[in-house]
Protein backbone atom coordinates (compact mmCIF):
# COMPACT_ATOMS: atom_id res chain seq x y z
CA UNK A 1 0.00 0.00 0.00
CA UNK A 2 1.35 3.41 -1.01
CA UNK A 3 2.29 5.75 1.81
CA UNK A 4 -0.20 8.63 2.18
CA UNK A 5 1.25 12.13 2.17
CA UNK A 6 -0.38 14.82 4.32
CA UNK A 7 0.47 18.51 4.12
CA UNK A 8 -0.25 20.56 7.26
CA UNK A 9 -0.56 24.34 7.32
CA UNK A 10 -0.03 25.76 10.80
CA UNK A 11 1.53 22.52 12.01
CA UNK A 12 4.24 24.01 14.21
CA UNK A 13 1.98 25.55 16.86
CA UNK A 14 0.22 24.21 19.93
CA UNK A 15 -2.60 22.46 18.08
CA UNK A 16 -0.58 21.57 15.01
CA UNK A 17 2.18 19.85 16.93
CA UNK A 18 -0.32 17.45 18.52
CA UNK A 19 -1.89 16.63 15.16
CA UNK A 20 1.45 16.13 13.41
CA UNK A 21 2.63 13.79 16.18
CA UNK A 22 -0.50 11.64 15.81
CA UNK A 23 -0.20 11.62 12.03
CA UNK A 24 3.41 10.44 12.28
CA UNK A 25 2.44 7.74 14.77
CA UNK A 26 -0.30 6.56 12.38
CA UNK A 27 2.29 6.12 9.63
CA UNK A 28 1.59 9.11 7.41
CA UNK A 29 4.35 11.05 5.66
CA UNK A 30 3.83 14.59 6.89
CA UNK A 31 5.00 17.88 5.44
CA UNK A 32 4.63 20.87 7.75
CA UNK A 33 4.49 24.28 6.06
CA UNK A 34 5.74 27.13 8.21
CA UNK A 35 7.10 30.66 7.79
CA UNK A 36 9.94 29.99 10.21
CA UNK A 37 11.57 26.57 10.12
CA UNK A 38 13.26 27.08 13.51
CA UNK A 39 9.85 27.22 15.21
CA UNK A 40 9.10 23.71 13.97
CA UNK A 41 12.43 22.06 14.73
CA UNK A 42 10.84 20.01 17.53
CA UNK A 43 8.83 18.19 14.87
CA UNK A 44 11.93 17.01 13.02
CA UNK A 45 12.46 14.36 15.69
CA UNK A 46 9.28 12.62 14.54
CA UNK A 47 9.53 9.87 11.91
CA UNK A 48 8.42 10.73 8.37
CA UNK A 49 7.96 14.43 9.19
CA UNK A 50 9.57 17.14 7.07
CA UNK A 51 9.40 20.88 7.65
CA UNK A 52 9.28 23.26 4.70
CA UNK A 53 9.53 27.03 4.86
CA UNK A 54 6.64 28.47 2.88
CA UNK A 55 4.83 31.79 2.69
CA UNK A 56 1.38 30.18 2.68
CA UNK A 57 -0.34 33.45 1.70
CA UNK A 58 1.67 33.47 -1.53
CA UNK A 59 -0.32 31.51 -4.11
CA UNK A 60 2.63 30.24 -6.15
CA UNK A 61 4.66 29.26 -3.09
CA UNK A 62 1.68 27.43 -1.61
CA UNK A 63 0.90 25.61 -4.85
CA UNK A 64 4.49 24.40 -5.14
CA UNK A 65 4.51 23.12 -1.55
CA UNK A 66 1.16 21.32 -1.90
CA UNK A 67 2.08 19.42 -5.04
CA UNK A 68 2.13 15.65 -4.50
CA UNK A 69 0.05 15.64 -1.30
CA UNK A 70 -2.84 13.22 -0.84
CA UNK A 71 -4.52 15.34 1.83
CA UNK A 72 -4.24 18.82 3.31
CA UNK A 73 -4.97 20.02 6.84
CA UNK A 74 -5.47 23.73 7.42
CA UNK A 75 -4.90 24.94 10.98
CA UNK A 76 -4.01 28.55 10.20
CA UNK A 77 -5.71 30.91 12.63
CA UNK A 78 -5.03 34.12 14.52
CA UNK A 79 -6.62 35.50 17.70
CA UNK A 80 -5.47 39.07 17.08
CA UNK A 81 -5.27 40.76 13.71
CA UNK A 82 -2.56 43.25 12.84
CA UNK A 83 -1.44 45.49 10.01
CA UNK A 84 0.50 42.49 8.69
CA UNK A 85 -2.29 39.93 8.82
CA UNK A 86 -6.06 40.40 9.06
CA UNK A 87 -8.81 38.00 10.14
CA UNK A 88 -10.22 38.12 6.62
CA UNK A 89 -6.92 37.12 5.03
CA UNK A 90 -6.18 34.30 7.49
CA UNK A 91 -9.66 32.88 8.01
CA UNK A 92 -11.50 33.60 4.76
CA UNK A 93 -9.19 34.25 1.83
CA UNK A 94 -6.64 31.55 2.69
CA UNK A 95 -9.15 28.66 3.01
CA UNK A 96 -10.78 29.74 -0.25
CA UNK A 97 -7.45 29.87 -2.06
CA UNK A 98 -6.38 26.59 -0.49
CA UNK A 99 -9.52 24.84 -1.71
CA UNK A 100 -8.97 26.26 -5.19
CA UNK A 101 -5.41 24.95 -5.26
CA UNK A 102 -6.44 21.53 -3.97
CA UNK A 103 -9.02 21.30 -6.75
CA UNK A 104 -6.46 22.35 -9.37
CA UNK A 105 -3.85 19.91 -8.07
CA UNK A 106 -6.26 16.99 -7.75
CA UNK A 107 -5.96 16.80 -3.95
CA UNK A 108 -9.40 15.58 -2.90
CA UNK A 109 -9.11 15.55 0.91
CA UNK A 110 -9.15 18.77 2.92
CA UNK A 111 -9.57 19.13 6.69
CA UNK A 112 -10.18 22.60 8.07
CA UNK A 113 -10.05 24.10 11.56
CA UNK A 114 -12.77 26.66 12.22
CA UNK A 115 -14.28 27.79 15.54
CA UNK A 116 -17.36 26.97 17.57
CA UNK A 117 -20.20 29.46 17.11
CA UNK A 118 -18.72 30.90 13.93
CA UNK A 119 -21.49 32.85 12.24
CA UNK A 120 -21.99 35.63 9.77
CA UNK A 121 -24.10 37.35 12.44
CA UNK A 122 -21.61 36.85 15.30
CA UNK A 123 -20.59 39.93 17.33
CA UNK A 124 -16.85 39.61 16.64
CA UNK A 125 -14.77 39.92 13.49
CA UNK A 126 -12.98 36.72 14.50
CA UNK A 127 -16.14 34.60 14.45
CA UNK A 128 -17.53 36.29 11.34
CA UNK A 129 -14.29 35.67 9.44
CA UNK A 130 -14.30 32.02 10.51
CA UNK A 131 -17.85 31.71 9.19
CA UNK A 132 -16.82 33.32 5.90
CA UNK A 133 -14.06 30.74 5.54
CA UNK A 134 -16.52 27.90 6.11
CA UNK A 135 -18.94 29.38 3.59
CA UNK A 136 -16.19 29.66 0.99
CA UNK A 137 -15.38 25.96 1.45
CA UNK A 138 -18.98 24.91 0.81
CA UNK A 139 -18.53 26.06 -2.79
CA UNK A 140 -16.07 23.19 -3.26
CA UNK A 141 -18.13 20.37 -1.73
CA UNK A 142 -18.80 18.94 -5.19
CA UNK A 143 -15.07 18.85 -5.98
CA UNK A 144 -13.40 18.06 -2.65
CA UNK A 145 -13.97 15.83 0.38
CA UNK A 146 -14.00 18.47 3.11
CA UNK A 147 -14.39 18.08 6.86
CA UNK A 148 -14.68 21.13 9.12
CA UNK A 149 -14.00 21.10 12.87
CA UNK A 150 -15.35 23.76 15.22
CA UNK A 151 -13.70 23.49 18.64
CA UNK A 152 -14.46 25.45 21.77
CA UNK A 153 -11.34 26.65 23.61
CA UNK A 154 -8.59 24.03 23.51
CA UNK A 155 -6.56 23.22 26.59
CA UNK A 156 -3.40 21.23 27.13
CA UNK A 157 0.34 21.51 27.67
CA UNK A 158 1.43 24.76 26.07
CA UNK A 159 -2.03 26.29 25.57
CA UNK A 160 -2.48 30.06 25.71
CA UNK A 161 -5.32 30.28 28.21
CA UNK A 162 -4.89 27.99 31.21
CA UNK A 163 -1.12 28.45 31.24
CA UNK A 164 -1.52 32.23 31.10
CA UNK A 165 -3.86 32.27 34.09
CA UNK A 166 -1.62 29.85 35.95
CA UNK A 167 1.13 32.45 35.64
CA UNK A 168 -1.13 35.37 36.51
CA UNK A 169 -2.60 33.86 39.67
CA UNK A 170 0.89 33.11 40.95
CA UNK A 171 1.99 36.72 40.42
CA UNK A 172 -1.07 38.89 41.05
CA UNK A 173 -2.78 39.49 44.40
CA UNK A 174 -6.14 40.04 42.68
CA UNK A 175 -7.49 38.85 39.32
CA UNK A 176 -9.51 41.43 37.37
CA UNK A 177 -11.49 39.17 35.07
CA UNK A 178 -13.25 40.35 31.92
CA UNK A 179 -16.58 38.71 31.04
CA UNK A 180 -16.57 36.41 34.12
CA UNK A 181 -19.87 34.78 33.13
CA UNK A 182 -18.81 33.93 29.57
CA UNK A 183 -19.29 30.20 28.95
CA UNK A 184 -16.84 27.73 27.46
CA UNK A 185 -16.74 23.97 26.98
CA UNK A 186 -12.98 23.30 26.92
CA UNK A 187 -11.67 20.35 24.93
CA UNK A 188 -8.32 18.61 25.35
CA UNK A 189 -5.83 19.17 22.55
CA UNK A 190 -5.20 15.42 22.21
CA UNK A 191 -8.92 14.76 21.67
CA UNK A 192 -9.03 17.35 18.89
CA UNK A 193 -5.92 15.84 17.30
CA UNK A 194 -7.48 12.36 17.44
CA UNK A 195 -10.57 13.65 15.59
CA UNK A 196 -8.46 15.05 12.79
CA UNK A 197 -6.43 11.88 12.33
CA UNK A 198 -9.38 9.49 12.65
CA UNK A 199 -11.42 11.44 10.13
CA UNK A 200 -8.69 11.65 7.51
CA UNK A 201 -9.70 8.46 5.67
CA UNK A 202 -13.16 8.00 7.19
CA UNK A 203 -15.61 8.59 4.33
CA UNK A 204 -18.47 9.05 6.81
CA UNK A 205 -16.91 12.39 7.81
CA UNK A 206 -16.70 13.76 4.26
CA UNK A 207 -18.79 16.90 3.83
CA UNK A 208 -19.49 17.12 7.58
CA UNK A 209 -18.94 19.83 10.18
CA UNK A 210 -18.24 18.79 13.78
CA UNK A 211 -18.58 20.85 16.95
CA UNK A 212 -15.77 19.75 19.27
CA UNK A 213 -16.43 20.32 22.96
CA UNK A 214 -15.38 18.76 26.23
CA UNK A 215 -17.67 17.00 28.71
CA UNK A 216 -18.30 20.04 30.94
CA UNK A 217 -19.35 23.70 30.64
CA UNK A 218 -17.50 26.35 32.67
CA UNK A 219 -17.97 30.05 33.16
CA UNK A 220 -14.78 32.05 32.73
CA UNK A 221 -14.73 32.61 36.50
CA UNK A 222 -15.10 28.87 37.21
CA UNK A 223 -12.32 28.09 34.75
CA UNK A 224 -9.90 30.43 36.53
CA UNK A 225 -11.01 29.04 39.90
CA UNK A 226 -10.22 25.54 38.63
CA UNK A 227 -6.70 26.67 37.70
CA UNK A 228 -6.30 28.09 41.21
CA UNK A 229 -7.54 24.88 42.82
CA UNK A 230 -5.02 22.78 40.90
CA UNK A 231 -2.17 25.12 41.84
CA UNK A 232 -3.29 25.39 45.45
CA UNK A 233 -3.49 29.18 45.15
CA UNK A 234 -6.35 31.40 46.27
CA UNK A 235 -6.83 34.88 44.82
CA UNK A 236 -9.88 37.17 44.87
CA UNK A 237 -11.55 37.40 41.46
CA UNK A 238 -13.18 40.71 40.61
CA UNK A 239 -15.51 40.23 37.67
CA UNK A 240 -15.65 43.21 35.31
CA UNK A 241 -18.87 44.38 33.71
CA UNK A 242 -19.06 44.85 29.93
CA UNK A 243 -17.83 48.45 30.01
CA UNK A 244 -14.79 47.70 32.16
CA UNK A 245 -14.12 44.48 30.23
CA UNK A 246 -13.82 46.48 27.01
CA UNK A 247 -11.69 49.12 28.75
CA UNK A 248 -9.31 46.45 30.08
CA UNK A 249 -9.06 44.88 26.61
CA UNK A 250 -8.35 48.28 25.04
CA UNK A 251 -5.44 48.81 27.43
CA UNK A 252 -4.14 45.31 26.70
CA UNK A 253 -4.17 46.09 22.98
CA UNK A 254 -1.53 48.73 23.69
CA UNK A 255 0.89 46.17 25.13
CA UNK A 256 3.75 44.82 22.94
CA UNK A 257 2.29 41.32 23.34
CA UNK A 258 -1.50 41.22 23.06
CA UNK A 259 -3.10 39.07 25.74
CA UNK A 260 -6.65 40.16 24.94
CA UNK A 261 -8.44 42.46 22.54
CA UNK A 262 -11.85 44.09 22.30
CA UNK A 263 -12.70 41.64 19.53
CA UNK A 264 -11.96 38.78 21.96
CA UNK A 265 -14.46 40.34 24.39
CA UNK A 266 -17.06 40.47 21.62
CA UNK A 267 -16.43 36.78 20.89
CA UNK A 268 -17.17 35.98 24.52
CA UNK A 269 -20.64 37.50 24.19
CA UNK A 270 -21.57 34.19 22.55
CA UNK A 271 -21.43 31.04 24.70
CA UNK A 272 -18.82 28.67 23.25
CA UNK A 273 -20.81 25.54 24.11
CA UNK A 274 -22.66 22.77 22.29
CA UNK A 275 -24.97 19.86 23.12
CA UNK A 276 -23.38 17.78 20.37
CA UNK A 277 -21.28 14.84 21.59
CA UNK A 278 -18.73 14.18 18.85
CA UNK A 279 -17.42 11.07 20.65
CA UNK A 280 -20.28 9.06 19.13
CA UNK A 281 -18.68 9.61 15.71
CA UNK A 282 -15.08 8.97 16.77
CA UNK A 283 -13.38 6.38 18.97
CA UNK A 284 -12.73 8.92 21.71
CA UNK A 285 -13.58 9.18 25.39
CA UNK A 286 -13.55 12.92 26.04
CA UNK A 287 -11.04 13.93 28.70
CA UNK A 288 -12.05 16.36 31.43
CA UNK A 289 -10.20 19.51 32.39
CA UNK A 290 -9.80 18.31 35.98
CA UNK A 291 -8.17 15.06 34.85
CA UNK A 292 -5.64 16.63 32.49
CA UNK A 293 -4.64 20.05 33.84
CA UNK A 294 -2.73 18.86 36.92
CA UNK A 295 -0.28 17.01 34.67
CA UNK A 296 0.94 20.16 32.95
CA UNK A 297 0.16 23.03 35.35
CA UNK A 298 1.92 21.71 38.43
CA UNK A 299 5.70 21.95 38.19
CA UNK A 300 6.14 19.40 40.98
CA UNK A 301 5.91 16.44 38.61
CA UNK A 302 8.87 15.37 36.48
CA UNK A 303 7.50 16.65 33.18
CA UNK A 304 6.44 19.90 34.82
CA UNK A 305 9.93 20.43 36.18
CA UNK A 306 11.39 19.79 32.72
CA UNK A 307 8.97 22.28 31.14
CA UNK A 308 9.85 24.85 33.79
CA UNK A 309 13.54 24.38 33.02
CA UNK A 310 12.89 24.90 29.29
CA UNK A 311 10.90 28.08 29.99
CA UNK A 312 13.67 29.53 32.12
CA UNK A 313 16.24 28.57 29.49
CA UNK A 314 14.05 30.22 26.82
CA UNK A 315 14.03 27.05 24.75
Amino acid sequence: MQEKKVCVLGGSGFMGSAIVAKLAKAGYAVTVLTRHRDKAKHLLLLPKVSVVECQVFNKQALMSSLAGADAVINLIGILHQSTRLSFNTAHHQLPEQLANLCADLGIKRLLHMSSLRASGHAPSQYLRSKAAGEKALTEFNHKLDITVFQPSIIFGRGDRLTNLFATLVKCLPVVLLAKPNAKFQPIWVEDVASCFVESLENTATFGKTYALVGPKVYTFRALVQQVMAILGVQRPIIGLNDTFSMAQAFLMELLPIKLMSRDNIRSMQVSSVSDYDFSKDFCIQRASLEAVMPDYLVDANARGAYDAFRRHAAR
